[in-house]
């Protein structure tokens, strides 16, 4: 992996200016919040063009600014060594290349950074302190603008390729439960559709009225490779007007057959491991669904002798997406197992049909089914849920190098 090489190269930077960075790691770790809403606030004054690169969902919610400060504390705390940030950075990379940020922009966000830091720290960031961060994100941008380069033309270079941002036209929408509804999309030029890794995810952008501009979002392809359309299938949040259901209600609400979205490649470094040979345990909540049966569909239109367990939670029926499709394939397959847990069953809910626990997802009560030798583990859904499943899996002798996540949302995944 490249990010791992060069990350090792950090030696380069010489012992006084590391030593420099280093010790602002508390204060970034005490402060890092202040500091990172402190360079939002003015990039974006001084910069409102970039205003539609970043999620402003999450910019009203507090969570970029939470991420990013994460992110500078963890770079200055292992700056002699952050090679053990390689996953981290290539989650970035995937991230920035998915909505557009190229070279030209680290330049303008190395500005604010570094201004940010002598404004915030005041006193205490002398010239010596700054110098030495102008170094350390200078190292950083290099390696982050290489890798991404990768990405972009590794994108744009496949059959069906392309780099930034592409029409594609809404072929159908499909209701799947309450809350989820898919998109079939197809390039509006006529042209091929690109191969992409079970797992990933798309970016779209479109207009927000209440925002008055074009926002980005990253939905994960719910459909394995090779198909007529990409699929995506988007969870309809609370409220039009709260930062987490603006883009979402607009797509729901708004977007119709025979529209036109702004698509960009497929990417993201969460993905099946399609070289290996062992068990396959998919295990997800809610819209976490999504990517889950992209690599389930892959399995199965592959004929794979790979043993499959599909684990899946929801809160009750109406909001379980694809149980119809999950369950004609259980019967169909021999080497699929799923297993689904309803926390709050309704009346209407048949019992034994669509789900066999009551309750939230506990992977002890099924370790005989879920826990199998040399198998690969996905766990995608809200984050408290990653981390209780990894938790779960650990105790119950998994490797960790055995567990692979995915997020929704800002930052990594956490687990």
């Amino acid at each position: 992996m490249y990010i791992l090489h060069n990350l090792k190269e950090a030696h380069m930077l010489d012992a006084a200016t590391r030593q420099l960075v280093k010790a602002t790691a508390p204060v970034l770790k005490e402060h890092g919040v202040t500091l990172t809403r402190h360079f939002y606030a003015r990039m974006f004054q001084h910069n409102p063009e970039l205003k539609q690169i970043f999620n402003q969902g999450h910019q009203q919610a507090g969570s970029q600014q939470q991420a990013l400060a994460m992110a500078v504390a963890a770079y200055a705390e292992h700056i002699d060594d952050p090679s053990v940030l390689a996953p981290v950075l290539a989650l970035v990379a995937n991230k920035h290349a998915s909505l557009g940020i190229r070279a030209e922009h680290y330049p303008i966000v190395g500005s604010h950074l570094l201004a940010s830091i002598r404004e915030v720290l005041g006193e205490a960031a002398s010239d010596e302190l700054i110098a030495a961060w102008a170094a350390a994100y200078g190292q950083l941008a290099d390696i982050l603008i290489t890798e991404e380069g990768k990405l972009y033309q590794q994108a744009a270079n496949q059959p069906g390729g392309w780099s930034g941002w592409r029409g594609f036209k809404v072929g159908r929408k499909v209701v799947e439960s309450e809350e989820i509804t898919s998109f079939y999309l197809q390039p509006a030029d006529g042209g091929p559709l690109p191969q992409y890794r079970p797992g990933q995810y798309l970016s779209l952008r479109l207009l927000v009225p209440q925002l008055g501009m074009m926002q980005p979002r990253q939905y994960s392809l719910s459909a394995a490779p090779g198909g007529s359309a990409l699929r995506i299938s988007v969870k309809r949040e609370a409220g039009s007007n709260t930062p987490a259901g603006m883009v979402s209600n607009q797509l729901h609400d708004a977007v119709k057959v025979g529209d036109i979205l702004d698509v960009a490649p497929p990417l993201g470094d969460f993905f099946l491991h399609e070289e290996r040979r062992g068990p396959v345990v998919l295990i997800s909540a809610g819209v976490g669904i999504t990517p889950m049966l992209s690599m389930l569909e892959q399995l199965l239109q592959q004929n794979s002798p790979r043993s499959i367990r599909f684990l899946h939670a929801c809160r009750h029926g109406g909001v379980h997406a694809f149980r119809l499709q999950l369950g004609n394939w259980s019967r169909e397959y021999p080497q699929l197992l799923a297993h689904t847990w309803y926390e709050f069953p309704r009346a209407e809910d048949v019992s034994g049909r669509d789900y066999q626990q009551v309750g939230r997802m506990a992977l002890n009560t099924v370790a005989a089914d879920a826990v199998l030798p040399d198998a690969d583990y996905y766990l995608c859904g809200p984050l408290p849920f990653m981390q209780q499943q990894k938790a779960a899996l650990l105790a119950l002798g998994v490797a960790a190098a055995r567990i692979h996540a995915e997020a929704f949302g800002t930052g990594g995944a956490g687990v």
